[in-house]
């Protein structure tokens, strides 16, 4: 949103808030006057509360619909009925993208049978070479791979249904092969590099991986390399430096966030692994998983898109021409793939209505609402008749699991919040204690020291309490032998404090 925003006051000669600004969850650049506003889906989500006719906006464009989160799904379904009623005839909706699904949503928004109208823009773009560029595996497993619909680890292997977690004796040469196919590129020409990787993790690894080989001159070109990442949870300052320009040569490290929307300068080539982390629920265990899974055609011809946008480029795919034939056309929508109990939660804050009767593009199942509502209850977040409680408003202010969020709300009661905090967090990540199987016997012993015989969830500050006081008297150099040391992944112990940071935050804005 801040960056489109500024891309369009700049090709107005206006300054940024004057004629177009901004809004997003914390932070607002917007003048009285300004005709035109960038803001994300959950903060027009917002507004609806206090405004549910948008009276304040003639044109709603909704961008990158193909994404189909919940909070896109949400306003398609609620834009429809706002369209449907007398008091709002006068609005105007358009829905965007390079890869929708046109037929289906023009039927979704038709008139009495009659479907929307279509517009196809042809964008300005540039010739992309593919290239495809399995790994040994790939070449391996390729006559396999019409089975779509069993889902795949990070090299591509089913992986477990259950758990849908990587282990350690998991991990693949991702930077490595990354290296290789960046070399190939740079061999071509000078240009910029785009590398499309699944997580900050990942962004954290290769970004680390390329670094050290640049020191030791192992990519080619005389030229500085910088290696930049780029990702939703980063600040708007840190994002905006993709898009300056430099003298050397660029790797810029994205997820998603990259793959619409934007047009990162200097950008000829793009390195796709073809992985994304893709949320599901699992029924049988009750809980939402992150697994890293093979993106969908049209997720991966939109990272292809990226290096054709102002010059020709050449795009290499980590993946077999094979393995892309059988990759669905479109990416499941989240409404299809995730816990309901957080979705019903948040429509009846939003006052959008029972779920069973909300015109979404594809409705969820009977058996999915039913087990949604079931947790609800179990939370307490609602009552018999399916009212929102007191418990369930709180709830609903927590932008987590609500099962996560009821802990939080219990330990606030209770007066050990900054505890379970931690705990919550842990829960949130991977498990950072590793376990290969060469030295399984030393881990256990290494993890010995931080387990609680009476409890998990004490294990767990044990270990958190260990993390910040070596984290306090060590260097960073250090701290990565001591987790090495104690069989424990540096870079998850990472990824824990840092959604720790942003739970404490969160519970500071809503508790103070």
């Amino acid at each position: 949103a801040t960056s489109v925003a500024r891309r369009i006051a700049q090709e107005l000669g206006s300054e940024l808030g004057v004629h177009v600004g901004y809004k997003i969850r914390f932070g607002e650049v917007m003048s009285a006057g300004a005709s035109i506003k960038l803001m994300t889906d959950g903060v027009l989500l917002a507004e609806t509360l206090s405004d549910p006719l948008l009276r304040r906006y003639d044109t709603l464009i909704i961008d990158e619909a193909h994404e189909r989160s919940l909070n896109i799904d949400f306003l398609l379904g609620y834009l429809r009925r706002l369209l449907d009623g007398p008091r709002r005839d006068d609005l105007r909706v358009v829905i965007t993208s390079a890869t929708i699904d046109a037929e289906r949503f023009a039927r979704h928004f038709g008139d009495q049978g009659i479907p929307a109208p279509v517009i196809e823009v042809s964008g300005r773009t540039y010739p992309v070479e593919i290239r495809y560029r399995p790994s040994d595996d790939d070449g391996a497993r390729a006559g396999a791979s019409a089975d779509a619909g069993r889902k795949k680890d990070i090299r591509g292997k089913p992986r477990n249904e259950v758990g849908g977690r990587r282990d350690e004796d998991d991990e693949t040469d991702l930077p490595g092969r990354i290296e290789a196919a960046i070399e190939s590129l740079w061999r071509d020409g000078r240009g910029d590099v785009l590398v499309f990787l699944p997580g900050e993790r990942e962004i954290r690894d290769v970004g680390e991986h390329l670094q050290r080989t640049a020191l030791r001159g192992g990519l080619p070109g005389r030229e500085a390399i910088e290696v930049l990442p780029l990702y939703a949870r980063l600040s708007p300052a840190q994002q905006q430096q993709v898009f300056t320009t430099s003298n050397g040569r660029r790797i810029v490290l994205a997820t998603n966030v990259a793959e619409t929307s934007l047009t990162v300068p200097g950008i000829r080539y793009v390195v796709d692994p073809g992985l994304a982390r893709i949320s599901r629920f699992s029924p049988r265990t009750r809980v939402q998983r992150l697994p890293i899974e093979a993106v969908s055609q049209a997720s991966a011809n939109q990272r292809t898109g990226r290096c054709g946008r102002v010059e020709s480029g050449v795009c290499i795919r980590l993946y077999s021409a094979e393995d892309f034939d059988a990759r669905p056309a479109f990416t499941d929508p989240e409404i299809l793939r995730t816990n309901l109990a957080s979705v019903i939660l948040q429509m009846k804050a939003l006052r959008l209505g029972p779920v069973e009767q909300f015109p979404f593009i594809d409705p969820p199942s009977t058996r999915a609402i039913a087990a949604g509502y079931e947790t609800l209850h179990e939370l307490g977040a609602i009552d018999d008749e399916g009212t929102l409680t007191t418990l369930g408003k709180e709830l609903a202010r927590l932008p987590i699991d609500p099962r996560l969020g009821r802990m939080l709300v219990e330990a606030r009661r209770e007066g050990c919040l900054a505890d379970v905090l931690v705990i919550v967090a842990a829960l949130a990540v991977q498990d950072p204690r590793v376990r290969p199987p060469d030295r399984a016997d030393a881990a256990d012993l290494a993890h010995q020291r931080f387990r609680d015989p009476s409890s998990d969830f004490l294990s767990f500050l044990k270990l958190w309490d260990a993390w910040k006081e070596q984290g306090a008297a060590l260097g960073s150099s250090a701290l990565r032998r001591w987790c090495r040391d104690n069989a424990l992944s540096w870079v998850r112990m990472r990824e824990w404090e840092d959604v720790h940071r942003q739970l404490v935050e969160l519970v500071k804005q809503l508790w103070g």
